[in-house]
Parts: structure tokens; sequence; C-alpha cells
């Protein structure tokens, strides 16, 4: 009996997050070991199915770095990186495409409805669908310049590394009329069809800006941001964050990731969230517990 009254107690603390969410939309980007192993698989697809059915909207921003590099092996073309991005000439950005749009895209879509029911489905999109990412070429120079934590002596042609210009959310509002879960490849195109392969963070970041969605979520392989001590920071401001990339408490690859948070705060996301994506249903913890389990930031 204990055991039945403590499951009515975790279902009774829920719903004032339930009741306070419903009608929301949520942009959550999923990467790590959250994608790359198959229990962590399974329980993102409940996560997600759950918000759904639950009132709330969800729309995922995937990566694939490590499907990438495989295939790029595969086919015997070099993967080459500087200050974290990943150089993409012509042939590299057909893989990438195909990967991305493709192999990655479709196989979330396909796990989301192998759990799915009644009219609530997944659908798969890249910046092309619907005009949805207008993109141009990266500006390297401007962006290693503002990461602050990398700068080649010599900045290389990164070839089709973009970043979003506008994102057209009309497609995205018509999916979620009609109870689809947008699944969405980090990949954008220009007015000449020219596409470009851009960093998922800053894509989910626009996303969720372009949105005005009422929380962002990044699906890390870490617990959350630390401290000097090494202990995870609960909540945080965006001032907090500023002062902590100044004093090298946030560093590396990091960056680019609160970067991002950042830019959709600014843009008026309400809550963003940093969390470990190797627990199983770190979304619903965080978003239905009083505790949660990772690293909340506010403007």
């Amino acid at each position: 009996m204990e055991r039945f009254v403590q499951k009515a107690e975790i279902l009774m603390e829920s719903l004032p997050f339930i009741t306070k969410f419903r009608g929301k939309t949520f942009v959550i980007k999923y990467g790590g070991n959250a994608m790359a192993k198959n229990d962590l698989r399974v329980a993102f697809a409940q996560d997600i199915l759950m918000l759904k059915y639950l009132g709330i909207n969800p729309v995922i921003v995937h990566g694939g770095g490590p499907q990438i590099g495989e295939y790029l092996k595969k086919m015997g073309l070099e993967s080459k990186f500087v200050g974290g991005l990943r150089v993409t000439p012509k042939e590299t950005m057909d893989v990438v495409e195909m990967v991305l749009g493709g192999l990655v895209n479709k196989s979330i879509v396909m796990l989301i409805n192998k759990y799915a029911g009644g009219h609530i489905r997944a659908v798969g999109l890249t910046g092309k669908d619907g005009g949805l990412i207008k993109a141009r070429k990266l500006d390297a120079e401007e962006y290693f310049k503002e990461m602050g934590s990398f700068r080649p002596t010599e900045l290389l042609d990164l070839g089709h590394v973009g970043e979003v210009e506008y994102v057209d959310t009309q497609i995205l509002k018509h999916l979620e009329e009609d109870n689809y879960i947008p699944i969405i490849a980090p990949i954008g195109f220009d007015t000449e069809g020219n596409a470009y392969n851009i960093n998922a963070d800053f894509v989910a970041s626009s996303v969720a800006g372009a949105l005005k969605a009422e929380k962002i979520i990044f699906l890390t392989d870490i617990e959350g941001l630390k401290d000097k001590n090494g202990q995870v920071i609960s909540s945080l401001k965006i001032s907090n964050i500023l002062s902590m990339i100044e004093e090298g408490t946030i560093t590396g690859g990091m960056i680019p990731k609160v970067k991002a948070t950042i830019e959709a705060l600014q843009q008026g996301v309400k809550k963003a969230h940093i969390l470990d994506g190797r627990i199983p249903h770190c979304v619903l913890l965080e978003i239905f517990t009083s505790e949660g389990v990772g690293t909340e930031i506010t403007a």
C-alpha cells in the first residue's frame, strides 16, 4: 500500500507544473549520450510523448557529430575541426546532409512514433522544409572572437559551416495545430539553395527565440553547470554566466552552449535548463519535480 501512496504523491507533486505549462512550447536540444545509448533513447522518446500528451508542445533539435564522423570515415573522407567546428567542404556537406537530415533524423522520428499512439506523431524536418531555417555562411573570425576560447593564427575557410539568419515558424505552428512533434536537423539553406551545417545548440536557441518558447532544454553529458569547487549550481542568471566565463569557470565546449542559452533568453525565452542526459527521464524530472536534476538559467 505504501508503494501506491508514494506513486500518488509523485503524481500530485507534478500537478501544479502540468497546469502551469499546458499549452506552452518547450524546445529541446537532443544529443550526447542521451542519443547514443538505447535505454536513454527510449526514455527520451517516452519523455517527449508524455509532454505532448500533457498538452505541452515539444520541439526537438538534434545533433549527430559522431554519426557524421563515422560515415565520413567509411567514405574515406577526413574529419577536420577548427576550434570545435567541423570544416565542411562541399563533399563533406553532402554527407552531413545525408546523415543529419536522413539517417539520424528519421531514426528519432521512428523511435518516437514507435511509442506514440492515437493522433500524435513525430515528423522530421531540415531547414529546407517550409523555409524553416534561412542560413548564411558563418563569419569564422567573428565567431572565434565571440567564443573567446580559441583563435587560430590563420583562419581557415570552414566551407559550408553556417549560422542562422532567420527562422520561419509557420510550418512549426501548423504542425503544432495538427498534433505533430517536429524533429529538426540543424541544416540551414540560403536563398540560392546552398546547404549549411549549423551548430545544433544555436539552431535550438534560434528556434526557441522565434517561437517565444517557455523553455529551452539542453541535454548534455555533464550534471549541470558547476562552481569553482565542482559543485552543481541549481539556478543561475545571465550575469552569473558571463562572470563564470570571464573567470574561467566555464570553458571549452560549454562556452558555445551557454552562449546559445543566453541568446535564447535574450530573445524572450523564459527559462533555460542544462540537464544531464545520462539520467533516464531527466526531462520529466527537471520539469515536474521541485528539486530538478540540472541547472536552471533565467535572464
